[in-house]
């Protein structure tokens, strides 16, 4: 096994043996009572809701965001008493986790469109030392994930064993610049596939704040939340204390919100899906430029799936193409879909663990029920 794929599988580990230390032997949940009323949704989505959400622990809660023919309706679900029931949340706030990285490539493409900066330029410039073995990065080698890079930078993993519930809390600049003056190295060569990586979308809004010289935080309010109304939507976790939903580990227990360091523009933000329902309508009107940007494909995955500036481009079955990400934190699960040629998307946010054995069931959910849409 490659050096560096070892350093990967350690950092996994670390978090495992941190889930596992507070393990005890929890029972696991029995099946939940389905007490969810279907409101404004259309027929079979509470049962489609139900099947996906059952087996999470009391505490759960997930907010929904249904954009059908661009009209938007809301839902809630929380486990309480072991029954799913329904809720008012989408004025809740949940960790976005790596959906963040769709903001931080549409603040990319606002000074694309500005003519501020150009896709191909190299970001070495805007660092005063040079990157180990000369290395260079272009702006869309890291927005599209063909950079090379690894998921994470080697130097992270000792930091991450000393706070393993909140991993990335003491990875600062000073250790990103360290590592790209000293240890960098490539994975793969550049540009021969993309590979997702945290790292390389980190170093993206790393260095979009040394080249404004603001913080990523202002860069999001000024150019993407006050233009879409985005009020709830913020990197910090004191301006939505008193409407987050708190974190849940893989056993349905309180967890800490991770902070994103050096890193932030890879899982950073929260949000709503209230306020993320204004920024999918406003992926719907071609005069958002920079919207438009993110989502012109940069690179073919395969036949199914191609990459643009943050959005993985998905082409289904019947031809129709969707634009999704998803984010996954120690507390928290998201995933979001959007169909621009039909006005339809689906937005979820919950307090699922991304290390619960069943974390995979929210982009199950929020696929089956896009499916849902399209057939009406």
């Amino acid at each position: 096994m490659k050096r560096k794929e070892l350093m990967a599988k350690v950092f996994v580990i670390i978090i495992i043996i941190a889930a596992l230390l507070a393990c005890g032997e929890d029972e696991i949940p029995k099946p939940a009572e389905n007490g969810l009323e279907a409101g404004n949704l259309l027929l079979g989505q509470t049962d489609t809701i139900f099947s996906k959400l059952k087996d999470f622990s009391n505490g759960t809660q997930v907010s929904f965001a249904f954009i059908h023919n661009g009209n938007v309706d809301h839902y809630g679900a929380i486990r309480l008493n072991d029954t799913l029931q329904t809720i008012e949340n989408h004025d809740k706030a949940f960790e976005l986790g790596s959906i963040t990285k769709v903001f931080t490539t549409t603040l990319l493409a606002n000074y694309i469109i500005d003519s501020s900066l150009s896709l191909d330029d190299r970001i070495n410039g805007y660092f005063d030392f040079d990157f180990n073995e000369g290395l260079d990065f272009t702006f869309l080698e890291l927005a599209n994930h063909t950079s090379g890079l690894p998921s994470l930078p080697s130097n992270i993993h000792a930091l991450a064993f000393l706070t393993p519930k909140n991993p990335y809390k003491n990875y600062d600049g000073e250790k990103l610049e360290e590592y790209l003056k000293d240890k960098v190295a490539l994975e793969y060569e550049k540009g021969t596939k993309s590979s997702y990586s945290n790292l390389g979308m980190g170093l993206l809004s790393y260095t979009l704040t040394k080249y404004s010289q603001k913080p990523f935080g202002q860069l999001l309010e000024e150019r993407i939340f006050s233009k879409y109304g985005m009020g709830s939507s913020t990197t910090k976790k004191e301006e939505v204390g008193n409407v987050l939903v708190k974190g849940l580990d893989d056993k349905g227990r309180p967890t800490p919100n991770w902070d994103s360091g050096a890193l932030i523009g890879a899982g950073g933000i929260y949000s709503t899906t209230e306020d993320l329902s204004k920024f999918a309508l406003a992926q719907f009107d071609t005069l958002n430029r920079e919207l438009v940007l993110t989502r012109r494909k940069t690179f073919t995955e395969n036949d199914s799936r191609d990459v643009g500036l943050g959005w993985f481009i998905i082409h289904r079955k019947n031809r129709a193409k969707w634009y999704w990400h998803n984010g996954g934190t120690g507390g928290y699960s998201t995933s979001m879909v959007l169909d621009v040629n039909t006005k339809n998307g689906v937005i979820i946010l919950s307090n699922i663990s991304a290390f619960h054995k069943k974390s995979r069931n929210v982009d199950q959910l929020c696929f089956s029920l896009m499916d849902t849409l399209g057939k009406e």
